[in-house]
């Protein structure tokens, strides 16, 4: 089976699963066998930048990829909010009060770190087993959570046209237009997210990306393709050497006690060759996370 991932620059106005979509027939047309293929968070409709893409058992490292580190480039319009909290919303209130630099500089301390976050109504939030975007479209009423989710850092980058940029460094899970409306909140105004690029989602990072124009005028994209290993990298690694019955018995589930294990997720290979993501046990015994062969 084949199993990689793409680093793909998602463009403006389209959904994450249209962008996969259409890179999966970019592939099966150049010849690509094609068994399983998603993204590693999406990115609103109207934003663009980084979209992880992987293939085959690659989909299974969502949960165990060590790097969910986003950074964004984003622009917020305050005075005003929309019914999505970004420019292609319908707006749904105005308020009259001015902002000033000095003011969403004093408010972002209170905005970093571990917070609790609601997420947008129109978002792709399960809500008993509904998108809430769906909910939100079709006038339901419903309620989410908050979440907590962490925000390393806002660096306030100054004014862009009537707006305020920002580039923001945070968690996996979090929702930039729900920071420019909190972030409008602490102020005393409304905001919403009139812009949003995704410059790095874990290991990918924007200066590596390419759009899917990019990828359809390549003969091949033998070259583009990055390793599970490489995109794991930032785990410890434990690889059995000459020790064939060893081996054996962990490919066929066996729990093992091996010297030396490290503690937590570990790179697991046998001779050099990568096999999966693995723990140890409460006793301390080999224990699979995530196979990969």
């Amino acid at each position: 089976m084949f199993s990689a991932f793409l680093n793909l620059n998602k463009s403006k106005g389209m959904t994450s699963a249209k962008a996969v979509a259409k890179l999966k027939h970019i592939l099966l047309q150049k010849g690509y066998k094609i068994n399983k293929i998603g993204h590693f968070g999406t990115l609103d409709p109207d934003g663009e930048g980084v979209l992880p893409i992987a293939i085959g058992r690659a989909t299974r490292l969502f949960d165990i990829a060590p790097d969910k580190e986003k950074i964004y480039y984003t622009e917020f319009v305050f005075g005003k909010t929309t019914d999505t909290l970004d420019e292609g919303g319908t707006v749904t209130e105005t308020c009259g009060k001015s902002t000033t630099e000095e003011e969403i500089s004093a408010a972002i301390p209170s905005l970093t770190g571990k917070i609790r976050q609601l997420p947008p109504l129109y978002s792709a939030k399960s809500v008993d087993g509904r998108r809430a975007y769906e909910l939100a479209r079709a006038g339901e009423k419903f309620e989410l959570k908050e979440k907590e989710v962490e925000i390393y850092s806002i660096d306030f980058l100054g004014k862009a046209g009537d707006a305020f940029a920002f580039r923001v460094r945070c968690s996996a899970g979090t929702y930039i237009r729900s920071l420019a409306r909190d972030m409008a909140a602490e102020v005393g105004t409304l905001g919403y997210m009139r812009y949003i690029r995704r410059e790095k989602s874990g290991f990918f990072r924007l200066e590596t990306a390419k759009t899917l124009e990019e990828f359809s005028s390549l003969k091949n994209l033998d070259g583009e393709f990055v390793d599970m290993d490489d995109v794991l990298s930032g785990l410890p690694e434990y690889s059995l050497n000459d020790n064939r019955e060893g081996a054996r018995l962990i490919l066929n589930g066996v729990p093992l006690k091996l010297a030396g294990l490290p503690d937590g997720l570990f790179r697991f290979k046998i001779d050099g060759k990568l096999q999966g993501v693995a723990e140890k046990d409460g006793d301390g015994a080999f224990k699979w996370a995530v196979r990969l062969i």
